[in-house]
């Protein structure tokens, strides 16, 4: 499942707009917002994407930590999860501290 992040609507991942406010997923779903912030900040050099416990398949295959210009799009074409694809971004920091 996706979440706007201008509305807080909920929709499936094969949706490209959200049913509500018409915002491109792509691009305003809190995965795709959260990447942005992600790739923007200099202190993160990886990006692990997190699965569930019960993950599809096609979600466990791409868990791990990548190189910030090889990070896949989430959520992950194929997710035969029945309630969707719950993967995540998570940074790897290099420096914790200033």
């Amino acid at each position: 499942m996706q979440i706007c992040s201008v509305c807080r609507t909920t929709s499936p991942d094969d949706r490209f707009f959200c049913p509500k406010c018409n915002a491109d997923l792509r691009e305003f779903s809190e995965n795709a917002q959260a990447l942005q912030r992600m790739l923007a900040n200099d202190r993160i050099k990886l990006i692990n994407i997190a699965v569930a416990d019960d993950a599809c398949p096609a979600c466990r295959e791409i868990a791990g930590t990548y190189p910030k210009d090889q990070v896949p799009i989430l959520p992950v074409p194929g997710c035969s999860h029945e309630n969707g694809c719950f993967c995540r971004y998570q940074p790897v920091l290099d420096v914790l501290y200033p």
